[in-house]
């Protein structure tokens, strides 16, 4: 993810940053979990093929994975009057406990997405969908 940044009177880029969607999908993770209700991120296939090659790429290099199981961020970029903009939109699977309704922790889990992801890139998911894979029974106790 790519944004330049204009100077605010002659309107011409004067810095860029980049910030790689790895480190999105991480920050969208930990602010998922943390949230009262969610039980674990569920990857679907498409995650854990993706989760895969990039937990792959990330030991070669000699990193730590940080996890984003369930997680997928996609960013558009277009170029207008020489600044790059960006749109973000964050996906999400996850299991929530039997013992919340799973709309209130769905909601919540949205906001605190978009709470994490303002503070820490400066930037604003235009959406975030969050998908509820599982309601965890053993959570509430009726097994």
């Amino acid at each position: 993810m790519r944004t330049t940044v204009p100077d605010d009177k002659a309107r011409v880029p004067r810095s860029q940053w980049v910030i790689a969607e790895p480190v999105i999908a991480a920050v969208v993770a930990r602010a998922a979990a943390g949230v009262a209700g969610v039980v674990r991120l569920e990857p679907g296939v498409t995650g854990l093929a993706s989760q895969a090659a990039r937990a792959a790429r990330q030991k070669i290099n000699g990193l730590t994975p940080a996890p984003t199981e369930g997680v997928r961020v996609a960013v558009d970029q277009s170029l207008e009057r020489s600044v790059v903009s960006s749109t973000l939109r964050v996906s999400i699977d996850l299991v929530t406990s039997g013992q919340d309704q799973a709309a209130v922790v769905a909601q919540a889990v949205q906001r605190e997405i978009t709470r994490a992801v303002a503070d820490a890139t400066g930037l604003t998911p235009q959406a975030v969908t969050v998908s509820i894979m599982d309601i965890d029974s053993y959570e509430a106790g009726a097994w």
